[in-house]
């Protein structure tokens, strides 16, 4: 029997009972360790090392002594005698509480062994103990799970009676975790001067807080007390003063204020369950093995690094409704308490809604910023969720993306966070990105609808068992990567100086541009931690082939060739690249039913129906950012056939701005002086471009397979340039302060439809009037454009210049059907806008 790490003695006894009990343990409980590869840990056996639980349960010292046998690690149940050390055991327990019989020894205020440890350091100094501490977790490795009734006797907050933990060994003893910590110096941790006392407290203050974090981290904040936190809300300062606004402004009482408030708050509030979650988690082991062939996780070090210290905000990108369960899940089965998702109020349907909200969803309305009582509610909310160390997980991009890619970031969510920061902290904030990449998409055929002007359609239960009929179909793999985390003190640090000691920040004109700041910084993370997976690369390639189709060959040999360039210069640290070759890649594609196979005695060729290459173009857009600047210089040089690099230079740089605006490019322009050597550099070694005397590069002969590459590489931004083009065209023939920039969204928009039928460009986001007003955007950022008081666009000489460098880089017969089609009288451009407005009016009337 045990009591704080004191072990009644019962001569022979107690030593022949825990042996047989261990054995007995051993037939049934079998943990996952973490980590698995325990050499990074840094355990010197040469060294004294003594273990610390947290908790006095016989069950978690016996689990312990076994996993600690297997591993060839030092026993916690065997004597300590070392220098002046003279224990009969290695093991340090925190707890302390009542016996449970009159037999066993009386607690102690600090452990007796702790104390006994201190003690020899102080009397010989050159002694030094390794302190290791381990968490027990019975029911917590949920992917060794087979009942889902097992989750409901899992690991909590509560220590469990015994006879509840002797229920949770039988129910869950396969499914235990045991993480082993790096040890801790208890030297270092004794302070060099004062008394054993003293050092003793110190020791254990800091053994309780990292016990603490440990278990926030695996199953986070005890959610017990959701009514607390509700009380918490309303009685907050800034949600009493919005009730009382609310009162005075809209004429109702108190009560009734008070009342739309506590109506806000059960709205928005998670009921977070940990049965509920460990019960979905369950099924999702199931979904993910039926539906898709496997989830990759790269970088999840990012996570451990972070998960203890830091409040935690996961900010992925938002592709699928998978999206939701994705995170959440790989966090969870690896250890780590699975984070509280915002969630749209369009998702808070029957049934639906309340699994949702039980398992940390938190509602959240489109707008809210005409309602100020729900925004002050909400606001709390959030605040005290951050508060409490809850993880929270939220899309910057507002909602899922169309087109595959990553969409501009929307701060409300951001600006909220802030403000909670800045307000009051009690641990540092990271944000973690998260890039989600699927090998083919479930949604990929509504998302080709909505784009092609089909209504949005609203979630609902019978569209969620329509969905089951998915469950039959092949989709590949899935892969998440974590990104490189921002740190939100660094960063206010820079963009709001002296913002810890001056909340009115908040209130400067410097916040709204430090949170879109920090909103472009997390959507260049995100893609700078893109997983390239072979439907990535076989629609990059396939798209930019006449009428989508290749020679088998041909396409095994593209392949390579993107492939060979992603590596020769890696976009960043975190993006990961397949490991099939081309013709692995090529299996793939056939193996998911994207790749069509037709015969032929000279090669075999392969092809895109034309309705997949609709659906390709999502997963070419996904990565299309990573061949942003190649495929840029490979359209100059196609252009003008031969070139010095300072003029490819001036050509890319002209272009780049709004490249980098609208792929979110991590890249900053003053870069590109050494990133374009870079790439020619690595074109040259594969073959795709020529050196030339004097230090000009030319393209490969017309007739030779390596141009053939070249302009595969270069039709990949194509259909961006010609927006460009097309945009710029159409300004400068509507002429300076004629038009406000959505009736120009809404021109480029009609135009680039009727270009996509006359040419090949039938990417759904060719059209897309999001990418026109990023577009616009960034000419306004650039100085390009302005408003005028009637708020119609103006511009200068410097739109001309930059019309004549769009002109340079594009082809002669795509340059002459631009032309053509935007040669539309002033009649036809203002009926068109007028069957627009008519055509809105009758939408928003209905």
């Amino acid at each position: 029997m045990m009591q704080g790490d004191v072990i009644v003695r019962l001569p022979g006894l107690d030593r022949l009972l825990f042996f047989v009990i261990r054995q007995l343990m051993r037939l049934w409980v079998r943990p996952q360790v973490l980590p698995a590869d325990l050499a990074p840990l840094g355990i010197d056996p040469a060294r004294p090392v003594c273990y610390v639980l947290q908790n006095r349960l016989l069950s978690n010292v016996l689990a312990l002594e076994t996993e600690a046998i297997r591993l060839g690690l030092p026993r916690p149940l065997r004597p300590l005698r070392s220098g002046g050390l003279r224990e009969r055991h290695a093991l340090v327990c925190l707890t302390t509480g009542e016996p449970p019989l009159p037999l066993i020894t009386p607690r102690h205020t600090q452990s007796p062994r702790l104390v006994a440890l201190v003690d020899a350091l102080h009397a010989d100094p050159a002694l030094d103990v390794q302190l290791v501490p381990v968490n027990i977790f019975w029911g917590r490795a949920p992917e060794t799970q087979s009942s889902w009734f097992r989750t409901l006797f899992a690991d909590s907050w509560a220590t469990p009676s015994v006879l509840k933990q002797l229920v949770i060994i039988l129910l869950n003893g396969p499914s235990t975790l045991v993480k082993i910590s790096p040890p801790l110096s208890l030297r270092q941790l004794c302070p060099p001067e004062g008394s054993p006392e003293r050092a003793v407290r110190k020791v254990s203050r800091v053994l309780r807080v990292h016990f603490r974090r440990e278990r926030t981290a695996a199953i986070g904040p005890d959610l017990s007390h959701r009514r607390t936190l509700l009380r918490e809300v309303f009685h907050a300062e800034p949600v009493q003063a919005a009730i009382a606004r609310e009162a005075a402004e809209r004429g109702v009482s108190r009560e009734v204020a008070e009342t739309r408030a506590r109506q806000y708050a059960n709205e928005i509030a998670a009921d977070a369950s940990m049965p509920v979650m460990r019960t979905l988690i369950f099924f999702l082991d199931w979904l993910w093995t039926r539906l898709y062939d496997g989830v990759q996780v790269k970088h999840f070090e990012v996570v451990e690094q972070h998960a203890r210290d830091h409040e935690v905000i996961y900010v992925p990108c938002h592709r699928s409704h998978i999206d939701y369960l994705l995170l959440g899940y790989v966090i969870f089965t690896r250890g780590y308490v699975s984070p509280h998702a915002a969630a749209g109020i369009n998702l808070n349907i029957p049934v639906v809604g309340s699994l949702l909200r039980c398992a940390g969803a938190f509602f959240l309305r489109r707008s809210f910023k005409d309602n100020f009582l729900y925004s002050a509610v909400f606001h709390e909310y959030l605040h005290q969720m951050l508060q409490r160390g809850f993880p929270i997980k939220y899309f910057i991009e507002g909602g899922r993306s169309r087109t595959g890619r990553q969409l501009a970031p929307k701060i409300g969510m951001i600006n909220m966070t802030l403000r909670s920061y800045v307000r009051e902290h009690n641990r540092p904030l990271v944000f973690i990105p998260a890039y989600i990449g699927y090998e083919k998409l479930m949604e990929g055929r509504t998302y080709i609808g909505e784009l092609q002007g089909k209504p949005k359609e609203k979630e609902n239960l019978f569209a969620l068992v329509r969905s089951v009929r998915q469950l039959k179909k092949v989709f590949g793999r899935v892969y998440l990567n974590f990104g490189e985390p921002i740190l939100l003190d660094e960063r206010l640090d820079a963009l709001l100086p002296g913002w810890r000691d001056n909340p009115a920040v908040l209130d400067s004109p410097a916040f709204i541009p430090a949170s879109q700041q920090i909103g472009l910084d997390i959507s260049r993370h995100i893609n700078a931690a893109a997983d390239v997976n072979a439907s990535n690369l076989l629609a990059l390639v396939l798209l930019s082939t006449p009428r989508h189709a290749i020679d088998e060959e041909e396409l095994a040999s593209q392949l390579d060739v993107c492939k060979a360039l992603l590596l020769a210069v890696p976009y960043g640290d975190h993006v990961t690249v397949t490991e099939l070759d081309g013709r692995g890649m090529i299996a793939t594609g056939e193996r998911l039913r994207i790749l069509q196979r037709r015969p032929h005695p000279l090669g075999d060729l392969l092809y895109l129906f034309e309705e997949e290459g609709v659906l390709m173009t999502y997963f070419r857009n996904s990565t299309l950012h990573l061949f942003a600047l190649p495929s840029l210089i490979a359209v100059i040089l196609l252009q003008h056939h031969q070139a010095s690099p300072a003029q490819i230079l001036h050509r890319v740089r002209a272009v780049y701005p709004f490249l980098r605006a609208e792929l979110f490019l991590t890249w900053p322009d003053v870069q590109l002086d050494a990133l374009v050597p870079r790439y020619l550099a690595a074109l040259a070694d594969l073959g795709l471009i020529v050196p030339q005397g004097g230090g000009d590069w030319r393209v490969p002969e017309a007739s030779s397979a390596e141009h053939a590459r070249l302009h595969i590489l270069s039709r990949a931004l194509r259909q961006t340039l010609v927006r460009y083009h097309m945009t710029i065209t159409v300004l400068s023939q509507r002429g300076s302060d004629q038009l406000t920039q959505q009736q120009l969204e809404e021109l480029c928009h009609l135009l680039a439809q009727r270009l996509s039928f006359v040419r090949e460009l039938s990417a759904p986001e060719f059209f897309d009037k999001a990418l026109f007003r990023g577009f616009l955007d960034t000419l306004g950022e650039l100085g390009i454009l302005s408003v005028s008081a009637q708020g119609r666009l103006c511009f200068d000489q410097r739109l001309n210049t930059l019309a004549g460098e769009a002109l340079a880089v594009l082809p002669s017969g795509i340059r002459q059907a631009v032309l053509q089609v935007t040669q539309v009288t002033d009649e036809e451009v203002a009926e068109a806008l007028q069957a627009v407005a008519e055509k809105k009016g009758r939408v928003r009337a209905g």
